[in-house]
């Protein structure tokens, strides 16, 4: 590498496999987002859900994505799924059409290095600007 030649990388940036007869997260990434900033400063976010999307609100729906967990435990019933790997737990990068709030019915067992499959009923939210599009409640591992 130091005589130009190019380091050997493999692409870790992908999002988490669809798994059979699941929803891709290219489907959720289509969200598009509408921004502002507020008189405070703050950047306020809206989600514009496409045909879709909106066809799956309130279904049940199978997905797979990284565990950012959100409680201490060892078994998580509150958790975001990413659609890709966490690159650093200091700086959460994810859009967001890019993770969803997951509530568990069942808890489940904590694993960030490798996808977690989740089916819960997806909520699409966010129309209160609070950044956050997606919601699986009575979720289960898959």
């Amino acid at each position: 590498m130091q005589k130009g030649g190019k380091a050997p990388v493999a692409d870790v940036w992908k999002p988490a496999p669809t798994p059979r007869g699941g929803t891709s997260w290219s489907l959720l990434e289509s969200t598009k987002e509408i921004t502002r900033t507020n008189a405070d400063g703050f950047l306020l976010s809206k989600p514009v859900f496409p045909a879709g999307v909106k066809a799956l609100a309130g279904k049940r729906i199978t997905v797979s994505g990284y565990m950012q967990p959100l409680e201490t435990s060892g078994r998580q019933k509150h958790f975001v799924l990413l659609a890709y790997p966490p690159g650093c737990p200091f700086h959460f990068h994810a859009m967001p059409d890019q993770f969803i709030e997951v509530v568990a019915a069942t808890p489940f067992p904590l694993d960030e290095r490798r996808p977690t499959i989740v089916t819960g009923t997806l909520q699409l939210t966010g129309q209160d600007e609070s950044g956050i599009f997606y919601k699986l409640v009575q979720a289960v591992p898959a």
